[in-house]
């Protein structure tokens, strides 16, 4: 089988418009899985995955498809000669198909730009009730930019609420702003299948086979795990050459060498193989114990070829570079997260080593604080992000944590001309010191159906911000462009532009710089106790309405105690709001019957001495799972 019977493509929308159960459906299409095998979303191995509907890692996976005999109804009609090569889709011809499911929220974005440089098409697809979304347009931006052939396509035509025609329109204006001419958009229903032969006829159509490269091996790493009997699996994209596992391999920015345990393809479970040719999709088990020396973004060859000497190791110049990755993950929001029992700080380290095996772009380094002891400063894409990892690190590695207030990366200027870096409250300079501080800022793309432009433009003027422009992508939807700090819409703003719109506005965001601004440290006591993870960085000119509201939401949402807790939102020393939640109730005169008043009058005495000593040494336990419902507002 050569080259030109080798498809790699990937599948991108936006979040919730079917792209796993389109995946599904090539799967029993293509045969690579059974149907007594057959579950939903196949490729979601995560427990998390499937039970929130969403896809969080990328997966690949290799399909064989003969079109003669795996489709009963689909002849490649009308396609005529392929664009690229020759004539495709006769009956003796077998294609290996590579596909690379990925996420579709905002915050795992860095998983799709990581599987679009390994590939070289991309199925572009919509929810036909939903029609064109943010995501949907940050994605194809990306594909765009690599030069991938984009196959549109309109899922989800079986349900009664679909908008198939105008969701169509509203495909080709978006493709066709961006100089992007599609010659059809395919209509498909990834449940009942309807449509998804021809898409995947369309796949080996139109996409480009893998081009011939140089005969030097380089395989470029665009996802890991780790196993702990293999070691470090690489999932590669051979661009050159030929991997054998007999070889001995390099990572040329690591500068560090290694043999191959075991090398194969993802079909989906790990399928041994001999060899890896040019311009296919595979893993490598290395072996490795350690994580570090695998970075997802390098590149792979041969341990006897020489790499440039300002790569790592300092080896003599060659012909032979290293190949392009793709845009290093920027951290936007950053916590920091303290095992709930001190002795776990080990066990959390440990944890977080094999996290980031699986997700390169979760940031993180030690931290310390007096109150909650040795801790890890995470920096997170986003919410989403943050809970998931939070939950990953509960249920794959049974470690409660306390996390701090999520915030965003501030820059200080402090009275001697010294700039530092703040990513977390708790680390906020006195404000004696400080000359200026500045802020992050992020330019957002806001795509909305022309109906809910009001409730949008009313929910902006109630953040930070400037109002840029609105455009017209179509006769019926909008994309409003805004500039706002960052801190304004990591939290509660998603969930508010979902409910003004009925759930059919969708954004993105991009950092854009920092920009100056005046805030100010406010400080959560809890029963006279400060609260260092409650801890936040707020406007000076809201700190009153913001700390109202928390304090508000604090009281609505801890347990209550056998004591009254008094709630605190301090600002520089002065209490600024309070609430008290009020202490759990127990009758402890029910059991009592008849005789003198005195004795209930005893029981109560020292049922009101028994609480005040509480309120004296009685302390407040939040755990993980509360800290997730404070933040979000």
């Amino acid at each position: 089988m050569t080259e030109s019977n080798i498809r790699n493509f990937c599948i991108i929308s936006h979040i919730d418009h079917g792209k796993s159960t389109l995946a599904d459906r090539f799967l029993e299409i293509t045969g690579t899985i059974e149907k007594r095998k057959m579950r939903e979303q196949f490729l979601d191995s995560m427990d998390i995955e499937r039970e929130r509907g969403i896809t969080i890692k990328m997966q690949p996976v290799r399909m064989l498809w003969h079109p003669a005999q795996n489709r009963p109804s689909f002849a490649l009609q009308g396609f005529g000669r392929a664009q690229h090569g020759t004539m495709h889709g006769t009956d003796s011809e077998v294609y290996i198909l590579n596909l690379i499911d990925t996420p579709g929220h905002v915050d795992f974005s860095y998983e799709v730009s990581r599987a679009l440089a390994a590939v070289e098409g991309a199925i572009l697809l919509v929810d036909a009730t939903k029609g064109v979304q943010a995501q949907t347009l940050a994605n194809l931006k990306i594909a765009i930019a690599q030069k991938l052939t984009i196959i549109p396509a309109v899922n989800k035509i079986d349900l009664p609420q679909a908008r198939i025609e105008e969701t169509e329109q509203e495909l080709e204006d978006l493709l066709l702003s961006m100089d992007y001419a599609p010659d059809k958009i395919f209509r498909i229903s990834g449940k009942t299948g309807e449509g998804v032969e021809e898409l995947l006829g369309a796949v080996i159509e139109k996409v480009h086979p893998p081009g011939f490269g140089g005969e030097s091996l380089r395989a470029l790493i665009f996802d890991s795990v780790y196993d702990s009997y293999k070691g470090v699996i690489a999932y590669v994209r051979v661009k050159d050459g030929k991997l054998s596992k007999d070889d001995k391999i390099l990572f040329m920015a690591a500068g560090m060498e290694s043999s191959i345990k075991e090398l194969g393809y993802c079909s989906p479970a790990l399928t041994p193989a001999n060899s890896l040719e040019e311009g296919e999709i595979g893993y490598i088990a290395t072996g490795l114990k350690e994580t570090e020396g695998v970075k997802i973004g390098d590149t792979i060859t041969v341990s006897s070829i020489k790499y440039p000497a300002s790569l790592a190791g300092g080896q003599v110049s060659s012909e032979l570079e290293p190949l392009a990755g793709y845009k290093e993950p920027q951290p936007l929001v950053f916590a920091s997260v303290f095992p709930a029992e001190g002795d776990e700080f080990d066990a959390l380290k440990d944890a977080i080593f094999q996290l980031k095996l699986n997700d390169a772009s979760l940031f993180f380094e030690p931290d310390y604080s007096e109150a909650l002891g040795r801790g890890i400063k995470f920096g997170f894409l986003g919410m989403l992000h943050m809970e998931i990892t939070l939950e990953r690190l509960r249920r794959e590695f049974d470690i409660e944590t306390t996390v701090t207030t999520p915030s965003v990366e501030y820059k200080i200027e402090n009275k001697k001309g010294e700039e530092i870096l703040i990513h977390t409250p708790s680390k906020f300079p006195d404000p004696a010191y400080i000359e200026k501080t500045f802020e992050p800022y992020v330019s957002l793309e806001i795509l909305t159906p022309t109906q809910y432009l009001s409730g949008v433009m009313a929910l902006l003027k109630n953040i930070r911000g400037e109002y840029q422009e609105t455009e017209n992508l179509g006769k019926d939807l909008l994309k409003v462009r805004y500039q706002a700090p960052l801190s304004e819409i990591i939290t509660d703003f998603f969930d508010k532009l979902k409910s003004v719109s009925k759930g059919f506005a969708s954004l993105v965001y991009e950092p854009i710089g920092m920009r100056e601004a005046d805030v100010v440290k406010m400080d959560i006591v809890l029963a006279g106790e400060g609260v260092e993870a409650l801890s936040r960085i707020v406007p000076r000119d809201r700190a009153y309405e913001d700390g109202k509201k928390l304090v508000e939401k604090i009281k609505d949402t801890i347990p209550a105690e056998q004591f009254s807790v008094a709630i605190q939102a301090v600002v520089g020393g002065r209490v600024i709001a309070r609430e008290t939640r009020g202490a759990m109730k127990k009758d402890v005169t029910g059991y009592l019957y008849g005789g003198d008043y005195t004795r209930k009058r005893k029981l109560l005495e020292k049922q009101k001495k028994g609480k005040k000593r509480l309120r004296s040494h009685g302390r407040v336990h939040l755990d993980s799972e509360m800290f997730m419902k404070l933040f979000k507002e």
